[in-house]
């Protein structure tokens, strides 16, 4: 039987493991946190998820909150222009529902179910030097690394011809709430994106935590800026506050519905902020050991379209794949290097190439089409799709011809 080592507890790591647990592999993790830990822990993420994602839990019987999480059956998007009055509005349906569960429950019951069917979680913060040692032991056939924070990230090197970005291209800030009214413009769950040009943008989720079903309202500001008021940590309530104020200034349609909000627990709010970065999927440790990295350890991008989790949970199932198509056969460079590849020409790289353009002031195509699914069914539903597979915004959202062909099919 081969056996695996996973370092890294998140949405890739854990839905690797249990899904080569399925599959009869002899699988160890290496989790920073215990699950009382971690759902005694401070919000980690949005974690919206769409329907190709979600899939992929649902293969190995992993979606274990599709019954309690609410169902997001649609995006909502407004464009503010000047900041505080709404100049464009579309609703735009999904085909499949989203849903958003806290990783915070989410990952400690998959610990827990990886535990009771019988894998082994070593509880510990592993260092370079660990998983060094661990390479010199030669116990596992195979060592992916899938802790997206920390030292251990630094031994896997910037990739320079993917990587776009040399600093964060957003401050981040997220607040888990009750008390939300609904939407009167679109009563059904939904995620509302709303835009405030050039300054940042505002997410509100519908999600499920510890306490029920909640929202996340989740503040993109871009450095340097008037909504930049989140380098460092704040206390829950003044960052509540902060929230509040800044939707009332710039999205007094969010605000309206905020009238009674208050915070789910006294650790569900996060702040921070990253720099967009592609590295290399293959690092070799001082003993000369190779250890894989998957999902945000070599594929970090912005939270700007809500793909996070999304690619995590694909880039899962992309390993899992190969892992099982190559048999007995050793796990090399070359076949990591293959494994990466294969996740990026199926995911990765349409995921970076689209965040990536979300991130610069929107050019006058991608304007128009906006324009366009305001009016159009047909336009807003093919762009509230594309979040569940980003492939699709390449054939008619990211270059001016594209978008100018495909306006021109469906005015005919």
């Amino acid at each position: 039987m081969r056996r695996i080592l996973i370092v890294g507890a998140g949405q890739s790591g854990l839905q690797l493991a249990l899904s080569l647990q399925s599959e009869g592999y002899d699988v160890t993790v290496m989790s920073a946190r215990t699950p009382d830990e971690i759902r005694r822990g401070w919000v980690m993420s949005t974690q919206a998820m769409f329907g190709t994602a979600l899939a992929t839990e649902r293969r190995y019987g992993l979606d274990l909150w599709k019954d309690r999480s609410p169902r997001i059956e649609g995006l909502h998007v407004s464009l503010s222009a000047p900041p505080g009055e709404r100049a464009l509005r579309i609703a735009c349906p999904l085909d499949e529902p989203a849903q958003s569960t806290d990783q915070r429950v989410k990952m400690a019951d998959w610990l827990e179910l990886f535990e009771v069917r019988g894998g082994t979680v070593l509880y510990q913060t592993v260092t370079t030097s660990d998983l060094d040692g661990l390479a010199r032991l030669g116990r596992y056939d195979l060592t992916v690394v899938a802790a997206g924070k920390g030292d251990l990230v630094g031994v896997f090197d910037r990739d320079p011809a993917r990587s776009v970005y040399e600093a964060p291209q957003r401050g981040l800030a997220v607040a888990y709430v009750h008390g939300m009214t609904p939407d009167p413009l679109l009563p059904v769950p939904h995620v509302s994106f709303n835009a405030v040009p050039g300054l940042g943008e505002l997410f509100v989720i519908p999600a499920l935590t510890h306490s029920g079903p909640c929202e996340i309202l989740f503040w993109e500001a871009v450095p340097g800026g008037p909504l930049d008021l989140w380098t460092e940590r704040r206390d829950p309530a003044e960052h509540l506050k902060l929230t509040l104020d800044l939707a009332r200034r710039y999205t007094p349609w969010i605000y309206e519905r905020c009238v009674d909000v208050e915070l789910t627990d006294g650790r569900a709010t996060l702040a921070g902020r990253y720099t967009p970065t592609v590295r290399r999927p293959v690092a070799e440790l001082p003993s000369g050991g190779l250890v894989l990295g998957m999902a945000d350890v070599v594929v970090a991008n912005d939270p700007i379209t809500g793909q996070g989790s999304n690619t995590a949970a694909k880039c899962a199932s992309a390993y899992l794949g190969s892992i099982l198509e190559h048999g007995d056969r050793p796990f090399d460079r070359d076949w990591m290097t293959r494994t990466f590849e294969r996740f990026w020409a199926e995911t990765g790289e349409a995921v970076t190439g689209w965040t990536n353009a979300m991130l610069q002031p929107l050019p006058p195509h991608v304007q128009q089409l906006l324009g366009a699914a305001a009016g159009n069914p047909v336009v807003a539903r093919r762009f509230a799709n594309g979040f569940s597979d980003p492939n699709d915004f390449r054939d008619w959202f990211l270059t001016p011809d594209a978008a100018e062909r495909y306006l021109a099919s469906v005015a005919g």
